[in-house]
């Protein structure tokens, strides 16, 4: 639960009487590789902190064929915000990719605290904001720049992660075939 905390307050203050009251609300769960956290088809009804693990959000293109958008980490929020605000079914899937741990909270329980803790939604808006500030800069790079420099940049974003994500995954996220991205990365060591 520290973690969580640790990060909360990077983007706001609470007071320890706050805080118990999250804590409350949240519950720690474990989500085994492959699991899903969230699935196309369905309304997203938690939203999660990333303790130990990593997460992919995923789906599937008009050819069937399953494409990468993003990869989650450690310390951070994950939840499909758009169908968990609008409560509309999601188009992607959020997919644990290591075994994960993860602190989740109930739709209920983070309405309730967004609507009972003064200050928490300012909190959650600029957690929102850096991440979709995150988002755009880390996808802008792959869609101007050549396979080697995309390869590059993915190193560079996710440095701690990329021993423990599957080839496949990183291949699909960097729009590379697998083969192509074994060359690549054959390359760089040389």
């Amino acid at each position: 639960m520290k973690e969580l905390f640790d990060f909360i307050l990077k983007f706001g203050n609470l007071n320890q009487q706050q805080i118990d009251f999250i804590s409350t609300k949240a519950t720690e769960i474990h989500l085994l590789k492959e699991e899903y956290f969230s699935e196309a088809g369905k309304i997203a009804k938690q939203v999660g902190f990333v303790i130990d693990g990593i997460l992919r959000v995923c789906y599937y293109n008009n050819q069937s064929e399953e494409i990468t958008k993003y990869f989650i980490e450690e310390n951070n929020l994950v939840v499909d915000l758009e169908s968990f605000d609008n409560e509309i079914c999601s188009s992607s899937y959020v997919q644990a990719i290591t075994d994960c741990k993860m602190i989740v909270f109930e739709r209920k329980d983070w309405l309730e605290l967004l609507q009972t803790i003064v200050g928490f939604d300012a909190i959650v808006h600029k957690i929102i904001s850096r991440a979709l500030i995150q988002k755009v800069e880390r996808r802008s790079p792959l869609v101007s720049e050549d396979a080697t420099t995309r390869y590059l940049k993915f190193l560079e974003i996710y440095p701690t992660a990329v021993n423990r994500i599957p080839l496949s995954y990183v291949a699909s996220y960097l729009g590379v075939t697998q083969s192509s991205l074994s060359r690549i990365r054959k390359s760089i060591r040389l």
